[in-house]
């Protein structure tokens, strides 16, 4: 269990495949034997919650289209604190705000890549395809960890 409740790590013995943050209102923790990289993960996910600035060290799996790819690299360039709209992924990478949307969407590494950190103009914006709710409340918690590690 993490601040933000539960976290499911996928991964083989080399590569990262997914960091889903689970939604939801079970509290049922199913355990399994840790791979050396999945205990890593877990290591730098805990950091992570205790101070935000962390330099991720985890190798992910390629997966996703060219596209997806170009989006996910890019947010990995947006500084710890910082956000960007989904109008300025748009400009930088030629393409719209519905399709950065899209690609944030199916970002398959929650944190360790930080779609967290795309907002709309006028506000928060989505975050796990949703506009209210638990996941709006969980992104700007997200957010507002990350700028308290700066402070």
């Amino acid at each position: 269990m993490s601040p933000v409740g539960l976290i499911l790590l996928r991964s083989s013995e080399t590569h990262l495949y997914g960091v889903e943050l689970l939604i939801s209102n079970d509290d049922t923790v199913q355990e399994s034997v840790l791979s050396t990289l999945t205990q890593e993960a877990v290591n730098q996910l805990q950091s992570y919650f205790v101070d935000a600035q962390i330099k991720w060290t985890l190798p992910l799996a390629e997966q996703g289209t060219v596209f997806q790819q170009k989006v996910w690299q890019y947010l990995q360039t947006i500084p710890l604190g910082e956000t960007r709209t989904y109008s300025d992924l748009a400009q930088a990478l030629g393409t719209s705000a519905r399709a950065v949307g899209n690609a944030c969407r199916a970002n398959p590494f929650a944190i360790v890549v930080p779609c967290h950190r795309v907002v709309s103009k006028s506000g928060v914006g989505g975050y796990y395809g949703k506009t209210d709710g638990s996941e709006i409340d969980l992104k700007t918690w997200l957010l507002d960890h990350e700028r308290r590690a700066l402070s």
